[in-house]
């Protein structure tokens, strides 16, 4: 698809968005057609999300890795988001379709995520956690798209951790 295509896609998505009327990256029934094409854009910050996190247990570090190396959609910019842009595609009322559980047994599971993304774990944020003076404690912040809620843990830690990318929103 070429870039005025995408931006043609994003105008239709941002105003569909502003009038009133539900964008097709809303629409539950639209898993399939997230997945095809890779990512989602998220209608209401214009940021364009990876339609599926790694897919697998990952550190932080390699987390980080991951989403820095990713070629998606003729892009190279991935990173790993921040809180500030994992919370807000969070919503109770959202049930799009994923996987939990360990690798080699997981299970069909419903996650609490806008634009069908298809989760397998709960998410890494870029976020670093701090000690009292100042300085990264060697924990990093995750978000769980199940409960809703922020944690913190070991840097080294995969154990049911993934990578959910995102890049800056799309210019118009």
């Amino acid at each position: 698809m070429s870039s005025q295509a995408k931006c043609a896609l994003v105008l239709l998505f941002v105003g569909a968005s502003l009038t009133g009327a539900h964008s097709p990256a809303d629409d539950p029934g639209n898993a399939q057609q997230t997945l095809g094409r890779g990512y989602w854009v998220d209608p209401s910050t214009g940021l364009m999300w990876t339609a599926k996190d790694n897919g697998k247990d990952i550190t932080w570090n390699g987390a980080i890795k991951y989403c820095r190396e990713l070629r998606l959609a003729g892009y190279s910019d991935w990173r790993l988001p921040d809180m500030a842009a994992l919370q807000p595609i969070y919503d109770s009322r959202v049930e799009a379709p994923g996987l939990a559980g360990p690798r080699k047994k997981q299970r069909d599971f419903t996650w609490h995520v806008k634009g069908n993304l298809f989760l397998t774990g709960i998410q890494w944020s870029s976020n670093l956690v701090f000690g009292d003076r100042g300085r990264p404690s060697g924990y990093a912040y995750y978000f769980d798209f199940n409960s809703g809620k922020p944690d913190e843990d070991q840097k080294g830690y995969a154990d049911g951790k993934r990578a959910l990318c995102v890049r800056h929103p799309i210019e118009k």
